[in-house]
């Protein structure tokens, strides 16, 4: 069992000046960035977050010409079905933080335009879009108030807003706890859902319709609604495994074992997955979907 070892995350400014190296060293990667597996979640994660993105756009009603926001774009998936609705003669941007996401989505479709920025340093004036879609990014907000307060900046006055956020109970099936398990093989479940709770500070809120109407009402939003919808992916084992490995406690797994000890976990999760289920299967989501206007 491994525990976390916390000493990786303070920087130079936590050690004495005599262990700060004269010239500065390449940057770690962070675990939390999306930015090395972008490729990998196009053909794997998208298969389970593309369907609630086409609905928000669909529920956001956009119109031609229209004028569409798409924070944490992610590949594009949002931002591909806003584009298909505003035409020729409207505007898509698709932001995200991760470069490597940006870059994905740049490469899928000449559609949307992207650009690299957080979320609460938008580089657009105030009232600049018609419609703003966030697909399963709310959670990731380090501070969700403050996002939300300049994201509904850049809407115009009457624009519509929308969001994604899984809905609770999404991670009480067969396969996820399957994986679960393995994960546990290999680190305590206490480190895994600590890692988890960084990088998605927020998921357990939000996956509370109530709790999501409140946070969307404080932000500014009017006249929410919010829908349960369901869904169902056809996959197989080893798309399953590639998507599970690359969510935060993933990522965060790969760091903290290393390269060395990486394929052993992984070797073991296709083991079980073997063991307990059909080479192709059917995957079930439940998903939140919140749509409101800007006064």
């Amino acid at each position: 069992m491994f525990r976390r070892d916390r000493s990786r995350e303070h920087g130079p400014a936590d050690r004495p000046a005599s262990a700060v190296a004269s010239t500065p060293a390449a940057p770690e990667p962070d675990w939390r960035s999306f930015d090395d597996v972008a490729a990998s979640y196009s053909r794997s994660l998208e298969l389970k977050t593309e369907p609630p993105a086409a609905d928000l756009i669909e529920l956001l009603q956009v119109p031609a010409g229209a004028r569409v926001l798409d924070v944490g774009t992610g590949t594009g998936a949002a931002a591909r079905h806003a584009a298909a609705a505003a035409g020729e003669a409207g505007l898509v941007v698709g932001v995200d933080v991760s470069v490597g996401m940006v870059r994905e989505a740049a490469s899928r479709d000449a559609g949307p335009r992207y650009v690299a920025s957080t979320s609460i340093d938008l580089p657009f004036r105030d009232g600049t879009f018609d419609r703003l879609a966030g697909a399963f990014v709310i959670s990731f907000f380090t501070d969700y108030r403050t996002a939300l307060f300049e994201l509904l900046r850049v809407l115009k006055p009457g624009g519509r807003a929308g969001f994604t956020a899984w809905a609770e109970g999404e991670d009480q099936d067969d396969f996820r706890r399957a994986w679960a398990e393995v994960q546990e093989e290999f680190a305590e479940a206490e480190v895994l859902a600590d890692a988890h709770r960084e990088a998605v500070p927020w998921e357990e809120l939000f996956s509370n319709k109530d709790r999501l109407k409140d946070a969307l009402h404080d932000a500014g939003l009017r006249d929410i609604w919010i829908e349960r919808r369901s869904y169902r992916v056809e996959t197989t084992a080893e798309q399953y495994l590639t998507g599970r490995e690359i969510t935060p406690t993933g990522r965060f797994l790969h760091e903290m074992l290393g390269d060395e000890l990486w394929p052993s976990l992984q070797r073991r999760a296709r083991e079980v997955f073997a063991s307990r289920f059909p080479e192709r299967f059917t995957d079930f989501h439940e998903a939140l979907l919140a749509v409101g206007h800007k006064p």
